[in-house]
């Protein structure tokens, strides 16, 4: 079964898992894991889907033992295990991602679609992802609407700072990705 197939099946079984209209495209993939390092520390993934963003976080030279899936959905969730030997897979919700107990991550990767989400799953999907992100780490969300993807009240509390890609035309639909960090450390 081709991953856009196993996509399309997932949004007919569990439509309320599956929000995306297509996986994300080779451009938009680039563009969410252009500043990944190596040499920097783990990676963590929320919503990773049929995998098409943990291919591109792995051809980035990101050792698989050093990446972290998290995927709630039990047919997306077996298929990264076949898919992507050695990656540390979680079955679980992004809301628990504090519970994966790392430090010094160098950037959470988030294909969830954040803004659909309550108010208080996205300050406990942000505040376990910047309880384990290093200093200088970022969270690295997409959006396709043309504000950022997440709620300025929370934005505003844990004190994040952001960039923006430019829009990338060549996905469906056009999105774009923004990478938070905070202005200032955590006390």
């Amino acid at each position: 079964m081709t991953d856009f197939a196993l996509f399309m099946g997932q949004i007919l079984r569990r439509p309320g898992q599956v929000v995306a209209l297509a996986p994300s495209s080779p451009a938009l993939c680039a563009e969410m894991t252009a500043q990944l390092d190596p040499a920097k520390g783990p990676v963590i993934e929320l919503g990773a889907g049929t995998g098409v963003i943990t291919k591109a976080i792995l051809d980035r030279g990101i050792a698989p033992h050093h990446l972290h899936t998290i995927e709630m959905n039990p047919t997306f969730h077996a298929h990264l295990q076949r898919q992507f030997a050695g990656v540390n897979h979680h079955q679980m919700s992004a809301a628990d991602v504090g519970d994966l107990g790392l430090s010094n991550v160098q950037a959470v990767i988030s294909g969830l679609p954040l803004l659909s989400m309550p108010l208080t799953l996205q300050r406990a999907i942000l505040g376990g992802s910047f309880a384990q992100l290093a200093h200088d780490g970022r969270y690295v969300q997409f959006t396709y609407g043309v504000t950022p993807p997440v709620a300025r009240a929370l934005r505003d509390d844990m004190g994040l700072e952001w960039e923006r890609s430019a829009r990338i035309w060549r996905n469906m639909p056009p999105a774009r990705v923004y990478r938070f960090s905070r202005s200032t450390p955590p006390n």
